[in-house]
């Protein structure tokens, strides 16, 4: 887990290579990012970043080369290319990788890192509903609002698969919550329900007059 890890050494190489400096103070200003950028498109580090790790199957040295990213990032790119050597296959769905997850959010805390992170989420629900369930119900509870904005958003696009008690526990303990990150999440994740089950969300927010404005009218938006 340090960042000596050769297949974090190898990632690194390849985003220097591909660094445009052009783009990075563009790209820095738009995330209001405090550590800088190389230049690197997301969608291109992605790329880069399963190349680089091509033929890599072992869990632990998957983990090893994410937290090495992550943890000694010099650039925004590295964190990005943490999270996508997340999203691999040996590594999705495993509920061992949670405290990994969970270290992103914590100490990514922007959201470009924690909906990211929304992604592995859905993929532990559909691995571990149950277990994950009851984590989720516990972070939506916790005192860093990135981590209740993540339990909120962690079933996005789930469609059918969406446990309705579960989304609504990781929305009601917040809905009096005025952080616009928190408030954006709750009509996120009723408008994104709303597309397979619009009964239920026009239900739900009829149940809840202490939605703020934004979260009601995003979760809303489609229906008329």
């Amino acid at each position: 887990m340090t960042s000596s890890s050769p297949l974090a050494a190898a990632v690194r190489e390849v985003l220097r290579d591909a660094a445009d400096p052009a783009l990075a103070p563009g790209q820095q200003a738009y995330m209001k990012s405090a550590m800088p950028f190389l230049g690197v498109r997301v969608p291109d580090v992605r790329r880069l970043t399963r190349e680089a790790a091509r033929g890599v199957a072992d869990a632990d040295e998957l983990r090893d080369a994410a937290l090495g990213l992550w943890r000694a990032a010099e650039y925004r790119e590295e964190r990005y290319a943490a999270q996508a050597l997340m999203a691999l296959r040996p590594l999705r769905g495993r509920l061992d990788m949670l405290d990994v997850h969970e270290e992103m959010v914590r100490t990514g805390a922007w959201w470009d890192h924690v909906d990211e992170v929304a992604h592995r989420l859905a993929d532990l629900l559909d691995a571990h509903p149950a277990e994950l369930a009851v984590e989720l119900r516990v972070w939506a509870d916790d005192e860093d609002f990135w981590i209740r904005r993540v339990a909120i958003i962690a079933q996005l696009q789930r469609k059918g698969a969406t446990d309705r008690a579960l989304l609504a526990d990781a929305i009601e303990p917040n809905i009096a919550d005025r952080e616009f990150f928190i408030r954006k999440a709750i009509g996120w994740a009723l408008r994104d329900f709303a597309r397979t089950d619009p009964e239920w969300v026009r239900a739900f927010v009829d149940a809840h007059p202490a939605l703020s404005p934004l979260s009601r009218r995003e979760a809303l938006k489609h229906l008329g």
